[in-house]
């Protein structure tokens, strides 16, 4: 599938070209992976330079950690955070997504900058619906649920269709949402497999491509599958992430850009999307 998603100032996010890779800024203490070490906003800057030179196409920005057991943090402390980086991440002029489930936060990213919304609780505040609708704004909609007894993506296909009915009852242009299966969230690391090994059954639904994500770097599933260490999964999040590629995803979301983006390259040009993949390589390729 090919789309262009509009955003503020004339930026674009393009879907079905080369895979798009979103660069993680965890602003935050306690993330999993680098809680506290992008926590000042001269680090944080810093650091997404250095993403975007790796080949980052969207920065994430989280201002609360999503891991399993976080303390969760209030919708003023939360927008502080936000409202002491955000203008800094700013300036480099790329896509910003906010990885946040509130809409308050949302609304206030949105108003001040930033692109589109990253929903861990996949629209399940439904005031959600109505800042992304105001705001006209890309949202990923994430499957974070526990999962039945039945099948695990006729499961993720049931919470996309309702997400959809949701958009379409508040008058949401549902064009304008990417689904991600939420691969390690309320999740057993045999679902996840599952899931990843199905990935091109969740690109239709009801006979319709859409745009597809996926967020798999370092998590723990991996740990309790291979037995590395959290310092230790950079690979096998690359190697997921070719193969999700393999899949039809259009998106990946990680932490070491670096590796992940030539990963990615590389395996753009093996289905064929040349074009989209060469901008990574130089010229001499």
């Amino acid at each position: 599938m090919k789309k262009i998603f509009n955003l503020n100032a004339g930026r674009q996010i393009k879907i079905g070209g080369k895979t798009l890779v979103v660069g993680i800024l965890n602003f935050t203490p306690d993330s999993f992976s680098d809680g506290g070490k992008y926590y000042s906003v001269d680090a944080a800057t810093a650091h997404v330079a250095q993403l975007i030179e790796y080949g980052a196409d969207i920065i994430d920005l989280g201002a609360e950690s999503t891991r399993p057991g976080a303390t969760p943090v209030s919708v003023d402390e939360e927008i502080s955070r936000l409202r002491k980086v955000l203008p800094a991440v700013r300036i480099f002029g790329v896509p910003i997504s906010i990885d946040t489930y509130k809409p308050e936060v949302a609304e206030y990213t949105l108003e001040v900058g930033a692109d589109m919304i990253n929903d861990v609780h996949g629209l399940e505040d439904s005031r959600m619906i109505d800042v992304v609708k105001k705001y006209n704004a890309p949202i990923i909609a994430m499957h974070s649920e526990k999962c039945s007894e039945g099948d695990i993506i006729e499961d993720i296909r049931k919470f996309f269709r309702r997400t959809l009915d949701h958009c379409i009852a508040k008058d949401f242009d549902t064009s304008k949402i990417i689904f991600d299966p939420g691969i390690g969230f309320s999740k057993t690391p045999a679902e996840d497999l599952e899931i990843m090994r199905r990935l091109d059954e969740l690109k239709t639904l009801d006979g319709k491509e859409i745009p597809l994500t996926i967020g798999v770097s370092r998590k723990s599933f991996i740990g309790r599958i291979t037995g590395l260490k959290l310092d230790q999964r950079d690979e096998a999040t690359g190697a997921l992430c070719v193969y999700a590629i393999s899949k039809g995803v259009d998106i990946v979301r990680v932490h070491n850009v670096k590796l992940v983006s030539r990963m990615c390259s590389m395996t753009d040009i093996l289905y064929q999307k040349q074009f989209w993949a060469r901008r990574r390589f130089p010229k001499s390729f």
